[in-house]
């Protein structure tokens, strides 16, 4: 069934309350998994086109709304600031929002939010920004970094903006973390990761996806693997976690390469994911306990979401989806665009629904769904926005803790919870409120080796109050379980010095004979570090580990990325004599080589992510070629024919010589003869535009008006440049015809 903005419109019925804007919703159509429960907790009018929310220590709602995105099938008005951040309020305590209050308007294209250090982190691309929060109004607004995001297609600009267990906040589509300690800002590299949405188990590693992967992710903690600037990390992080990436819809949703074959099936229904995005990890502690740290992926283009289940191995992580043939949530309502998910302070999972009919950016919209969207009117589906609150049936809807009235006992007592939203929240208060009498509660929390969760946000927040120590670390790797020892060897690296250089062999050298797989590779993380203040000490082992774990790639990595100092001896260690090189050595040589080279991986001389070409081409086809074109690409009668299918711009080599050298009539274009008393010019003697912008117009022209995009590489285009017509003037289409047979 398709949706369309009157039958939306019918179903909303205003409720006869006048102080709250509630509104009700049928959602008939919408199927979620038996012992859960699904509703409406806010809607249009309070929300228009919400792609991201995060509680408040009130239990508040904050929402970036994006309205600019795809308002409608030509994409424009993007760069209006019409976007905003609001706070919505439920106040007649029916579990249901009923008042929205302005925090910041005037947004283009808001991207992100985090609620943090007591006040709101922001995305507005391309800056991140940080304002403090007085009365619900923003002040002091800090420019965070200016670069965090290219200008372009939001579909791949940084977002996400998660506080992990280490006290940095990580991003996907970007390769930089940021902390605030003491009032000052930092930024630093990481590992780059997915493209719309991120997420974290417990343990603190990171999932993340892409358009067409559902679920990737690290099988170690962030930063582990490239701490060694030299080595680019390929097998312990940015790995698919499964490789089944089918979907099961309840209806033939409108996808943007549904004329492909093998995308639909003989239903037309969508068989893999193409649009995946917005994974969580849930953490809640208020579902049956086999959701435990299960990922639930929102699956938009099918309007459903996918529900997968984790597994550990020690050195890698692996998921499966929960069912064959049925999904945790799915409907039959094509507004229904699930982007993001949160958990909510009482553990319930909230899913934020952008509502919007067409949600594949105009850079990258194909004439095919561009065509469906008219039909079936989804490109009506605008300026609406939902919020849904998913819990188990016989679960309580309980009110939200108000952690900002908490004491520093009550704080601390919610470091045991088993809602990790709850844990998460409590840590970075007791830090940024600089908490520091709970230090000696903490202390002995970190070691109660009964309550591994605990023990790791008290490590967490203790070193976030600059007060940890080395016998302590060293105390709670003696007593504790695989989890929390890993966690303590990685915070160990704060206190290698010549002083406990002994000890930690020792307890180094303990640990390894628990024969313990997840033991040995942070250990296999951490030796290098050490061995570059005593080499004797720790290569030893290091050795025994490479033999041990000989040929494991996730190993062999973790090895390197701490050895950054010792390679020229660890390669003598482990050198296997004549003969055929193992792969570790193969490892070790070439980072030494690429030392040599001085050629560091590239997130640390990357200082932000580029437009995509494509994007970049749509903007300067609007700049130069629409306005005889058309945005749609229809042309103008008498003046510019279509370029929708046309013969001449589905062969790359072809349109970039037309583009370059222009083209004069008379010209047939999908069996209609044009015959212009004008000229198309050329674009090569324009100094401005590059062979990367000729390319880029290509890749959206392209894209945008055939069924089967192709590119041309900007190196082809400057070859092309020399290939002029003879006459001087603009090629006739018979003169291009014979350039183009002449071509290799």
């Amino acid at each position: 069934m398709r949706v369309t903005i009157c039958i939306v419109l019918s179903l909303i019925v205003f409720s006869c309350k006048t102080d709250f804007k509630e509104t009700k919703i049928t959602i008939d159509n919408y199927k979620v998994e038996p012992g859960f429960d699904l509703d409406v907790i806010a809607s249009e009018p309070l929300l228009n086109t919400p792609v991201a929310i995060d509680f408040d220590n009130k239990g508040r709602i904050w929402v970036a709304e994006m309205p600019g995105f795809m308002g409608n099938i030509d994409g424009t008005g993007e760069n209006l600031p019409n976007g905003s951040i609001k706070i919505l309020e439920d106040r007649d305590e029916d579990g249901v929002m009923d008042h929205a209050k302005i925090f910041l308007d005037s947004l283009v294209m808001p991207r992100a939010l985090a609620i943090a250090y007591g006040g709101l982190l922001y995305a507005e691309p391309p800056n991140l920004y940080f304002v403090d929060i007085e009365n619900d109004k923003p002040t002091n607004r800090v420019l965070v970094d200016s670069i965090y995001a290219a200008d372009g297609n939001p579909e791949y600009q940084p977002n996400g903006l998660k506080m992990n267990i280490d006290n940095w906040i990580y991003n996907a589509g970007s390769h930089f973390r940021y902390q605030r300690k003491n009032g000052v800002w930092i930024k630093e590299p990481t590992t780059f990761r997915g493209q719309w949405g991120i997420t974290k188990d417990n343990f603190g590693r990171l999932f993340y996806n892409n358009n067409s992967t559902q679920l990737l992710g690290d099988y170690i903690l962030p930063n582990r693997l490239i701490r060694n600037e030299f080595m680019v990390p390929e097998k312990g992080v940015n790995q698919i976690l499964t490789k089944d990436q089918r979907v099961y819809p309840l209806h033939a949703a409108a996808v943007n390469r549904g004329y492909v074959k093998g995308v639909l099936n003989k239903d037309s229904i969508l068989i893999d994911v193409t649009a995946a995005c917005g994974p969580l990890v849930y953490r809640g502690g208020n579902f049956p306990s086999d959701y435990d740290e299960n990922v639930f992926v929102c699956i938009p283009e099918a309007n459903l979401i996918k529900r997968n289940i984790l597994s550990y191995q020690g050195d890698k992580v692996t998921a499966k989806q929960a069912w064959e043939g049925k999904e945790f949530l799915a409907s039959t309502d094509e507004g229904f665009r699930p982007v993001s998910m949160n958990h909510g302070p009482e553990g319930n999972l909230y899913v934020v629904d952008m509502h919007r009919g067409v949600i594949q950016h105009h850079a990258f919209l194909s004439p095919y769904l561009k065509e469906k969207a008219k039909v079936e009117k989804l490109d009506t589906l605008v300026n609406f926005g939902r919020i849904f609150r998913i819990r188990p049936t016989d679960g309580k809807v309980e009110n939200s803790t108000d952690l900002s009235a908490l004491s520093t006992p009550e704080l601390l007592e919610l470091l045991k919870s088993k809602n990790g939203w709850l844990r998460d929240r409590a840590q970075h208060k007791l830090i940024y409120k600089r908490k520091v009498d709970a230090v000696p509660q903490l202390q002995k929390m970190a070691k109660n080796a009964s309550a591994p969760l605990t023990q790791m946000h008290a490590m967490y927040t203790l070193k976030g109050l600059d007060s940890l120590s080395f016998d302590m670390l060293k105390d709670v790797a003696e007593t504790s379980d695989a989890a929390v020892v890993s966690h303590a060897i990685v915070l160990l690296e704060d206190y290698i010095s010549d002083e406990n250089v002994t000890e930690a062999q020792v307890l180094f050298e303990k640990l390894a004979s628990k024969n313990d797989k997840s033991i040995d590779l942070y250990l296999a993380t951490t030796l290098g570090m050490w061995a570059n203040i005593s080499g004797d000490k720790f290569i030893p082992l290091l050795n025994e580990l490479e033999s041990k774990y000989e040929g494991n790639a996730v190993f062999q990595e973790a090895i390197v990325s701490g050895t950054q100092g010792v390679g020229d001896e660890l390669l003598r260690v482990v050198s296997k004599g004549e003969g055929e090189k193992s792969s570790f050595e193969d490892l070790v040589t070439k980072n030494l080589q690429r030392k040599k080279e001085v050629k560091k991986n590239p997130i640390y001389v990357t200082k932000s992510r580029s437009q995509d070409s494509r994007t970049k081409g749509a903007k300067l086809y609007r700049q130069i070629c629409a306005a005889c074109h058309q945005d749609s690409g229809s042309g103008i009668e008498g003046l510019a024919p279509p370029l929708v299918n046309s013969e001449h711009v589905t062969k790359p080599e072809k349109l970039a010589l037309i583009i370059l050298h222009g083209l004069k009539g008379p010209i047939h274009v999908n069996g209609s003869l044009y015959e212009l008393n004008h000229v198309m010019p050329g674009l090569s003697s324009n100094e401005t535009l590059s062979d990367a912008d000729i390319s880029a117009i290509i890749s959206y022209v392209g894209n945008a008006f055939t069924d089967y995009p192709k590119g041309l590489r900007p190196n082809k285009v400057k070859e092309l440049r020399q290939n002029k017509p003879e006459s001087g003037s603009e090629y006739t289409i018979e003169e291009l015809e014979a350039v183009l047979e002449g071509l290799p």
